[in-house]
């Protein structure tokens, strides 16, 4: 069996529907299945099983030797949430469960880590293990996951058994793509300019607050999340070397260049305005982030990166004008 936690979720979803591509059908989805919100995410998807989050490590405890894989996809994500204990609990202290019982039962793990535990960057964007300790995340969503990537080197620091047989804590960049319906305030910049330019006619960006950047100019690495799925199975069915592996693109693109295209893939009149980013935010706000890649695609990841073009108009006019699911 192969384990998916946060599968109702944005990207969990779509790493259901690309197993079941692949021809994994023997698949436990793991969420938080009273958010009726996310249920059309799932359907039409192949699967043996639906596990509650919180029953989650009380089952794997029991039925651990069936398990063949765990992808570890769900957690808090509101990087607007400030209470630290709330991330403590769902994604930090639960990982560390899910890590000591793949040791026990020898599961290989795949986790979400995030491109938010390198805060601004001061220490740039190359997923080498030297440097963890170093980084300075904005907000206590990319603290907890830095706290996890820093715990689990220490649990191979200190005993090189006390680890999965393979694992890949994967820090993704901004990624957009089908199934993110729910997200709300959270989902991607293209999801809003899509509704914000159907019920308007236009979009608002955020105003650049650093004198640094243009109105616009802001700089971040958009990664489809089709791509991200592709390496999620790429890890499963090639196990490089384990370790901590950056997931962007490796190119970083402006907002204009995102909404621009979005409107061109929707064929509309490009009509963008500016708007002062929220106080709540202004002050960690990343201007730019550009993933080092060259760990990744060393591994032996050669299938490369939907472009923001292409990836931008896949998801307008296949996904969002058509309210389809992946």
């Amino acid at each position: 069996m192969i384990v998916v936690t946060g599968a109702a979720g944005f990207i969990g979803s779509c790493l259901v529907s690309r197993l079941n591509k692949a021809g994994y059908d023997d698949i436990v989805v793991v969420d938080d299945f009273s958010k009726t919100e996310k249920d059309g995410n799932l359907e039409n998807k192949t699967l043996v099983a639906k596990v509650g989050r919180m029953d989650f490590i009380p089952w794997l405890k029991e039925f651990g030797n069936e398990v063949d894989f765990i992808y570890h996809i769900g957690a808090r994500t509101d990087t607007t949430e400030f209470d630290v204990e709330i991330f403590n609990k769902l994604n930090l202290n639960y990982s560390k469960d899910v890590w000591n019982l793949c040791v026990t039962y020898n599961i290989p793990l795949v986790y979400a880590s995030s491109a938010a535990t390198y805060g601004l960057g001061e220490n740039g964007y190359k997923d080498d293990h030297s440097i963890i300790e170093k980084l300075k995340p904005l907000n206590p969503y990319g603290d907890s996951k830095n706290d996890f990537d820093k715990w689990a080197l220490k649990q191979i620091k200190e005993n090189k058994e006390n680890q999965p047989p393979f694992w890949a804590g994967l820090k993704f960049f901004n990624v957009y793509g089908p199934n993110e319906y729910h997200k709300g305030r959270m989902a991607s910049v293209i999801f809003h300019a899509f509704h914000q330019i159907n019920k308007t006619g236009g979009m608002k960006l955020f105003r650049s607050h650093n004198p640094d950047y243009t109105d616009g100019g802001q700089l971040r690495d958009f990664v489809y999340v089709k791509d991200v799925v592709e390496v999620c199975l790429y890890l499963k069915e090639s196990s490089p070397a384990s370790g901590l592996y950056n997931l962007g693109t490796g190119i970083s693109r402006t907002f204009l260049d995102l909404t621009k295209n979005t409107f061109k893939s929707m064929e509309k009149e490009e009509n963008i305005s500016f708007i002062d980013t929220p106080e709540d935010i202004r002050d960690k706000y990343q201007y730019f982030t550009e993933a080092d890649m060259t760990k990744l695609i060393d591994s032996g990841f050669d299938k490369g990166f939907h472009s923001l073009e292409e990836g931008v108009k896949d998801y307008v006019t296949n996904y969002l004008m058509e309210e389809k699911y992946y």
